[in-house]
């Protein structure tokens, strides 16, 4: 076979493969520019890590050859390589030669920036006492700048240089009045496209994208009566628009989970980002929950304006009469930073190590998250602030703190604060090693003081981390087995009352 026949037949084979798009049409558009409108009001996917997916329905009239498109909707912190645009229904191919996303909207200092050696019209002065004076624009002194990914486009730069009757002045001599927008000037952030199609005409297309700015957050309100623990819970989501746009009448979504997000700085949180969401359910309570694969996904059931620098509120959980425990916890050991970094055998062989005595009692709340409890609903992590209601009927703020994403059936337990009329004391008084025979003796005796005009339950908690192999050879009350390294001691102390604990613990290596 001749080296002139191979090559004619590489040639061939080429031409059969030319996509069925020509290339060489790009240069050209065949259509002024389409200035897009969507038609339904978008679709939000937040999620509790600054990020969202948006969903818009854009109405496309692609002509033959290329059309140029342009929407003007798009956030100031698009992720533009996670942009799709795409048939829906599948019916045509939407081929993108080039996308640009434009972030640059027009400011009075770009706008400045434009006119940069030519002579504009300032006008000085209030009311009636206004002037107008002409200057030429030496230096407009703008740079825009992006921050980071999470903050708002911001500009900077050095100061302007403005000539006015022949002398230099590094001020504005007033506000700058300008003729026209010149330049390739945008109002607000957009996306344009050179689009090329296989079947010319009409339709939906959709948009989706993935973009900062947006996030969400849970709150929880329990409020308690004057006597007793049963409580009522009302849980909040709590939206927050920064991401430049105005999203009107938007339907919105809440995933709550761990979601693998990749952040152009490098930070990764836990999970991956889900791009395609199912519809929304038919419309019922303010917000629905439901398991989507790995997380849990709240609808909102009514469609919301979310406006830029905007924080909207929307309740999602409401209960009545769960019942709850308030219990007090003492543990009573306190380690010193100098031993943070202490490894097993340090930690074996240092007499004074877990002998410092911590003397608050904490305050914990716990309550089981089910359906017989009157909850049974996925909660997603966020603040708990617990009320108490004071004689005067007065609510009265007793503690927060936080959880993480909890599913249902599972119990949520909490410390709120530290007791004031509680208190604990916790010394060691004996200790004995053999380190020949590889043995090791050490008692404790712990007291907590009761100073309240009833009496309280309290857990003492005790933390055997000599070593794993222990046993516990007197002890003064029944212990409960928390795991292989902790025991709980659970007793009860009359009023202005105290309770004496102690014990012995044998390890052994």
């Amino acid at each position: 076979m001749s080296k002139r026949f191979v090559l004619l037949l590489i040639l061939s084979t080429l031409g059969c493969l030319s996509v069925p798009l020509k290339a060489q049409e790009v240069t050209k558009p065949a259509q002024p520019v389409q200035n897009i409108t969507p038609t339904e009001p978008p679709a939000l996917t937040i999620y509790n890590a600054n990020f969202a997916v948006v969903r818009e329905v854009l109405p496309l009239n692609i002509g033959s050859g290329v059309n140029s498109l342009r929407f003007g909707g798009m956030t100031a912190h698009v992720e533009p390589d996670s942009v799709m645009l795409r048939d829906p229904l599948g019916a045509r191919q939407l081929q993108i030669w080039e996308q640009n996303y434009r972030n640059d909207p027009v400011t009075q200092e770009l706008l400045l920036s434009l006119y940069e050696g030519q002579t504009i019209t300032f006008k000085t002065g209030r009311g009636g006492d206004q002037e107008y004076v002409k200057g030429k624009v030496i230096r407009a002194g703008y740079v825009p700048r992006m921050v980071n990914y999470n903050d708002p486009y911001t500009q900077g730069g050095a100061t302007p240089i403005i000539e006015v009757d022949g002398q230099l002045q590094f001020n504005l001599p007033g506000q700058p009045m300008f003729p026209s927008l010149i330049g390739d000037t945008v109002l607000k952030p957009s996306m344009n496209w050179l689009v090329q199609t296989d079947k010319p005409g009409k339709l939906d297309a959709e948009l989706s994208y993935v973009t900062g700015g947006l996030s969400w957050e849970a709150d929880y309100n329990l409020v308690a009566p004057e006597k007793g623990d049963t409580i009522d819970l009302a849980g909040w989501v709590t939206i927050q628009n920064h991401s430049g746009t105005v999203f009107d009448n938007a339907r919105i979504k809440l995933m709550a989970g761990d979601v693998n997000k990749i952040q152009p700085q490098g930070n990764v949180m836990a999970g991956r980002v889900m791009m395609e969401m199912k519809a929304m359910d038919a419309a019922a309570p303010v917000v629905t929950e439901k398991s989507f694969d790995e997380y849990h996904l709240y609808s909102l059931q009514r469609p919301t304006t979310l406006h830029n620098q905007e924080t909207k509120q929307v309740e999602f959980v409401s209960a009545t009469g769960v019942k709850s425990t308030r219990f007090y916890l003492y543990d009573g050991s306190r380690i010193d930073a100098r031993y943070n970094y202490y490894q097993p055998e340090q930690i074996r062989n240092d007499p004074e190590y877990g002998t410092q005595s911590n003397p608050k009692v904490w305050v914990m709340q716990e309550f089981v998250n089910s359906e017989a409890n009157h909850l049974g609903i996925a909660l997603p992590k966020g603040r708990l602030r617990f009320y108490r209601r004071d004689t005067d009927g007065h609510l009265e703020f007793t503690g927060e703190n936080t959880i993480d994403h909890t599913p249902k059936d599972e119990t949520i337990r909490v410390y709120t604060g530290n007791s004031f009329d509680i208190t604990g004391e916790r010394k060691r008084t004996d200790f004995h090693v053999d380190s020949n025979q590889r043995w090791m003796d050490e008692t404790f005796q712990i007291k907590v003081r009761n100073h309240k005009k009833e009496a309280v339950n309290v857990r003492v908690l005790e933390h055997l981390y000599r070593w794993t192999n222990w046993k516990l050879a007197a002890q003064s009350d029944p212990y409960k087995k928390i795991d292989s390294r902790n025991i709980e001691f659970r007793v009860a102390i009359p009023p202005d009352g105290e309770k004496v604990v102690t014990y012995t613990v044998h390890y052994s290596w």
